[in-house]
């Protein structure tokens, strides 16, 4: 090889190694200079969090969260996806962004094609009317109308905590329809979709998220089917951190946590603050602002600590709600058809939560709030006439198995009683409604002995329920009605399945108005 061709391999390769260094290495030590020779030197580095518009998130991406981040040394940087809790959490596992948002419901369902790649660190807040089934009146006056879906059209935005909504009250009131394919079903580009076409009159219902409930509500003749301020532990959104975040850099979630919780302490103390905020963000109206603001219920320090993780002292019965609101939503998802069996690593809920950065940030404080948590209120239920009684609304049918009571007996068995454990977890999402007992029997025997064998039963349940579960006895009413309101018989039925069918309980849950 002559020297000419040598001096041309080397002035090559020199060549080559210039355009590799202007490319990768001079835009890193540029970088790096301007890093070092400014205030940004201090900066420990940036976290990213996936997230969307969702009211309930505003104080986590707030300006006020960002200053006191910035106060520790990160850059707090929020991708909005516009609710593709799919590619979230696939960004999440891959390492793009650090920590999510998500609906419980959501994690659960989206989070196992990603091998669930982060844990829950804290509960952020609980729909309380934010999101609800609202329905022209004329067309649909309660939930038992759903049943009937062959004239019907309901819009939603699909994989959205409109559509668990509905699969929450397929699963609960026992209305099959609502898991078939058909037209009743009209997917919607998010809310503001849904609610044009309900008031254009192209649907009978649609399932919306506040400002948009407050502003179908105005339309004369449309009104709530049920909300989720009728609801707890339905639709709850959570904070989820990577795994590998919460191993490595323990420091940062701590850090981000305890900003948050500030920043939510901040804006309770000054609620203006937060409404002039979200308005300036929204571009709403105030009034819709309110209405938006109504609809969420923020979890602070001592609520996360005390009522969702459930960290007391040892010896006491513990509140875990969190570890609730997973088990229900997998409960929902599977029997709407969501799920094919349970997805949670080892069926265990607790593989999903990581109670220990709340528990310490709790520990660690020595303020009156994180001393003290408010315990949950349940609502009272004075005693009522039967006056009263019957003219409160119906609001839909509970699902339950047949209470197969011996003949002749008002006696509980144990499978009896399972299947009244089970309808006092759904009853737990339903805490401000009334409940009315109705029993029956068959056609045969005498009228007023059925009558009272079927007051009997309805007794025995009500018994059951308040003193297995607590519920107050003047929250529920049992009445017995014999035979006296049987159902109709199906096209084809034979007598012998007929005759099966009649004798039942009915769980009716009612209120004022709706």
């Amino acid at each position: 090889m002559s020297i000419h061709v040598r001096l041309a391999l080397v002035l090559l390769i020199l060549g080559s190694a210039a355009m590799v260094g202007s490319k990768f290495l001079l835009p890193w030590w540029q970088d790096r200079q301007s890093k070092t020779l400014s205030d940004a030197r201090t900066t420990k580095g940036q976290i990213g969090i996936g997230i969307d518009n969702w009211v309930g998130y505003f104080p986590l991406c707030s300006a006020e969260m960002k200053r006191r981040m910035r106060q520790q040394g990160y850059l707090l940087q929020c991708h909005e996806d516009r609710a593709d809790y799919a590619q979230r959490l696939k960004d999440l596992a891959e390492g793009k962004i650090q920590l999510a948002v998500a609906t419980v419901d959501s994690f659960v369902l989206n989070g196992l094609k990603q091998n669930y790649p982060g844990t829950i660190i804290a509960v952020l807040d609980e729909s309380k009317g934010g999101d609800a089934l609202v329905a022209w009146r004329d067309r649909l006056n309660g939930l038992e109308d759903l049943r009937q879906l062959d004239q019907i059209r309901i819009a939603f935005t699909p994989a959205s905590p409109s559509e668990h909504l509905l699969k929450a009250l397929s699963v609960h009131f026992d209305i099959a329809a609502l898991r078939q394919p058909g037209p009743w079903r009209v997917e919607a580009d998010g809310s503001p979709d849904a609610l044009r076409r309900l008031l254009a009159r192209e649907v009978d219902a649609a399932v919306l998220w506040e400002p948009d409930v407050s502003r179908a509500l105005k339309e004369r003749g449309v009104h709530r089917l049920l909300g989720t301020e009728q609801t707890r532990q339905l639709i709850v959104d959570v904070l989820i951190a990577r795994r590998e975040l919460t191993q490595n850099q323990p420091e940062l979630v701590e850090t981000l946590l305890d900003a948050y919780f500030n920043t939510l302490k901040e804006y309770r103390d000054h609620p203006d603050g937060l409404r002039e905020q979200v308005q300036q963000s929204t571009g709403l109206k105030p009034d819709e602002v309110d209405s938006l603001l109504k609809g969420v219920e923020w979890q602070s320090l001592a609520d996360n600590a005390r009522r969702w993780f459930g960290l007391l002292g040892q010896g006491t019965v513990r509140e875990e709600a969190l570890i609730d609101t997973i088990e229900a939503s997998v409960g929902i998802l599977r029997d709407f058809g969501s799920l094919a069996a349970n997805p949670l690593p080892a069926g265990d809920p607790y593989r999903l939560t990581n109670s220990a950065f709340v528990g310490k940030l709790y520990r660690d404080r020595q303020t009156p709030e994180a001393v003290v948590a408010p315990a949950v209120v349940e609502p009272g239920f004075p005693p009522l006439t039967e006056e009263q009684w019957d003219r409160l609304q119906e609001v839909g049918t509970l699902k339950i198995r047949p209470i197969v009571f011996a003949s002749g007996s008002d006696q509980l068995t144990l499978a009896d009683k399972t299947q009244l454990d089970n309808l006092a977890e759904n009853l737990r999402h339903y805490p401000d409604f009334r409940i009315r007992i109705r029993g029956h029997t068959g056609l045969r025997g005498e009228e007023q002995a059925n009558r009272q064998l079927s007051q009997d039963r309805a007794e025995a349940i009500a018994r059951y329920l308040s003193l297995t579960h607590g519920l107050p006895e003047p929250r529920m009413l049992a009445t017995g009605y014999g035979s006296a309101r049987p159902l109709p018989r199906l096209p084809g039925e034979s007598e012998r399945a007929y005759a099966y069918r009649l004798p039942r309980v009915e769980i009716v849950l009612v209120a004022d108005s709706l």
